[in-house]
């Protein structure tokens, strides 16, 4: 038998049949899974919770259990089989008799306990990914399975033990590449982002079960796969580390909302479905925010040095103490001098407390001074006399002088509206330009009535974070993390200080004024400074002549990076065609869509509005990023500045000129059209008037 076999067959039921005997197992595994369901749904917990909080609690978890046993008809329930030559374990003893593992989405077991599909996070599942006739990790064979729909319809099987190889069916010269895994690859793209559970390749699994404790940063280019690594690691961290991630949670977080759309059905077709998802915006959503920065001044504010200002403005409240404080008890006055009172002070700013925790715990170190002077009269006062003196009226009056509390909001807003208090705080960090660039030309009166920026309300977290310490949870996914500022890093890195990191982005493709220059520089922001960098160049996704066009621009915008080498044997089509205006546009999206799959129609944000009139006055229907598409409204028209992270099998791109003028500078414009040109699955058509920008010619 060849190293790796293709075959689609009709339905059979001779035992002779390997596609019948697969399709056996399907059928019973699907059974076995509604069994698991069934006997989660009827299970009875009237008399094992003590009160109605733990009943609540065990009802949502049990509830969040059926809902993982979900059994999704189209998608399928193993994708692969593993056959072993000895017992996982057994060491390759003499006699051991090997297993056969079928690989899906998530565990199944029979009546008896017994595995019928093995979750792929499992470590008896890594050598699917890994596995190798040069290293085959003990396994003989390895089939993949092909489904259409919910059918399974093919299977293709690779030895990878004995015999060197000879052909693939159907090709010639040795070949080892999966026909499998390209259909996959390749298979038309319509709705939301979709699992790669199948087609995870060794780089990318290397990556997918790093371990929790590290963090990880994966440099890709476009197709390489980095957001599905991203959210497959969650994954499977989620599977080896279930209990801790349980109390310290999960978080992706995405560019915008119509990202975190496209990709929110990945997680829980995986079974995982308490990861949350958030823009950095949700993040440091303290204020509501209405209003939006020039590019220079959403620069200074994004800055790494903004940090230290509003460090000095806080603790600028701090006052040493010019009087006593004197404590009356019965008959009896105890006073703290000035000078220990002044010690109290300087000792709490040397820990380098948060604001907050040190203001709570002065009123505790005077009324310790006081006790202390109460024991050496001979009292014998104990913890409820050191926390009454802390209460006292002169305690508090002496706390709300010399460190009085400070609201976030209302420091920013004092920052960007007084130049004075700026310029104090901004001594030898900003200059007086850059403080001009950001103080507002109308200054608010109220914390409610300012007009709030993005860049403002990362300040706001900033301070606060000053103030009291921001919970930090187990893991945290950040996509896209090029267009970051320094600031948003902070933001971020705040969330996981005491968890880890997987931070995905690709720096070509960074279109934002204070856009990423190097992963090492972003990394240290993040406080993650430790974390490996990763790079991803295989692509799964953009075809090769679409990728090879649109890396002309890499010079120009990314000198240091590897293009993007495409993987795929479908070369895709690629078409650049000279346009008379909008009635062109619409005639090329007609002809896309007589095509199977999603079409995007992209182009500069100022032309969207007229490309709609035209789309609707053609009786062409189609949805905004975000929007669910159908299979009878597969068109999404696609603002430049949303396009990044999303993608569609054909992909019309409506004059580049444009895209590229749209933007503040040549550079970022570049980015941009990068961005927007490697969208495409299956096939790319350009339609311009205006000349193409030099760097593609």
């Amino acid at each position: 038998m060849s190293a790796s076999t293709l075959l689609d067959e009709p339905a059979s039921t001779h035992d002779d049949d390997p596609l019948a005997r697969e399709r056996s197992h399907l059928a019973a595994s699907r059974s076995a899974l509604r069994a698991m369901r069934e006997d989660a749904e009827a299970l009875d917990i009237s008399d094992v919770t003590a009160n109605w909080v733990n009943a609540a609690v065990l009802q949502r978890q049990i509830e969040e259990r059926v809902r993982a046993l979900a059994d999704l008809s189209d998608t399928p329930l193993f994708f692969g089989r593993l056959d072993y030559l000895h017992a996982p374990g057994a060491d390759g003893a003499e006699g051991a008799r090997g297993e056969q593992f079928y690989i899906g989405r998530r565990h199944v077991h029979d009546a008896d306990g017994d595995p019928m599909v093995i979750d792929w996070r499992a470590p008896v599942s890594q050598p699917f990914y890994r596995a190798s006739r040069k290293d085959p990790l003990d396994v003989g064979l390895r089939r993949r399975f092909g489904y259409t729909g919910g059918d399974l319809t093919a299977y293709e099987d690779e030895h990878l033990s004995g015999p060197a190889a000879v052909t693939l069916s159907g090709s010639a010269g040795g070949a080892t590449t999966s026909k499998l895994l390209q259909q996959e690859i390749e298979r038309p793209r319509v709705g939301p982002m979709r699992d790669i559970v199948a087609t995870i390749q060794p780089e990318q699994d290397e990556i997918v079960r790093s371990g929790l404790s590290g963090s990880v940063c994966v440099q890709g280019g476009p197709g390489t796969g980095k957001t599905a690594v991203g959210l497959h690691r969650v994954a499977y961290l989620l599977y080896a580390h279930r209990e801790r991630l349980a109390r310290t949670g999960t978080l992706v977080v995405g560019p915008n909302r119509s990202f975190l759309h496209y990709i929110e059905q990945v997680l829980p077709a995986l079974g995982e479905l308490t990861v949350a998802q958030a823009t950095v915006d949700d993040l440091v959503a303290h204020v509501e925010v209405r209003g939006e920065d020039e590019a220079a001044a959403a620069v200074v504010k994004g800055d790494a040095r903004m940090a230290e200002v509003l460090r000095r403005a806080l603790y600028s409240h701090v006052a040493m103490p010019t009087e006593p404080v004197v404590v009356v008890r019965g008959s009896r006055r105890w006073r703290v001098p000035a000078y220990e009172l002044e010690e109290l002070v300087r000792q709490l700013l040397d820990r380098d407390m948060r604001y907050g925790a040190a203001r709570e715990a002065l009123p505790q170190r005077i009324a310790h001074a006081v006790l202390v002077q109460m024991e050496r009269a001979g009292e014998a006062p104990d913890d409820r006399v050191q926390d009454a003196v802390a209460r006292n009226a002169a305690v508090k009056a002496a706390v709300k002088t010399l460190w009085p509390a400070v609201e976030p909001a209302k420091l920013v807003l004092r920052l960007l509206s007084d130049p004075g208090f700026l310029a104090e705080h901004a001594e030898g960090l900003l200059d007086e330009r850059e403080q001009k660039t950001i103080l507002w030309a109308k200054p608010a009166r109220s914390v409610k009535s300012a007009t709030w920026s993005s860049a403002d309300a990362v300040l706001i977290d900033e301070a606060a974070d000053l103030v009291r310490r921001t919970h930090s949870l187990g893991h945290v996914v950040l996509d896209e993390a090029q267009d970051l500022s320094p600031m948003q890093y902070r933001a971020v890195g705040r969330r996981c200080t005491t968890g880890s990191a997987t931070v995905l982005g690709d720096l070509a493709q960074g279109t934002t004024p204070w856009a990423t220059r190097s992963w090492e520089e972003a990394l240290l922001h993040l406080g993650k400074p430790d974390a490996v960098i990763e790079e991803l160049t295989a692509g799964f996704r953009v075809p090769t002549d679409v990728i090879t066009y649109a890396s002309r621009l890499l010079p120009h915008i990314a000198p240091g990076l590897t293009p993007v080498a495409s993987i795929r044997e479908n070369p895709g089509f690629f078409e650049v065609r000279p346009s008379e205006g909008t009635d062109d546009v619409v005639a090329a999206c007609r002809e896309l869509l007589g095509n199977e799959g999603s079409v995007g129609l992209i182009a500069a944000d100022a032309r969207v509005p007229e490309l709609a009139r035209a789309l609707t006055a053609a009786g062409i229907t189609y949805v905004a990023p975000g929007e669910e598409t159908t299979p009878t409204t597969r068109l999404t028209l696609v603002p430049a500045s949303l396009a990044k992270g999303l993608e569609y099998d054909y992909v019309l791109l409506d004059e580049p000129r444009a895209v590229v003028d749209a933007e503040p500078d040549e550079r970022t414009g570049l980015r941009r059209l990068y961005v927007t040109l490697t969208r495409a699955v299956s096939g790319l058509v350009m339609t311009h008037r205006t000349p193409l920008p030099a760097q593609l010619t």
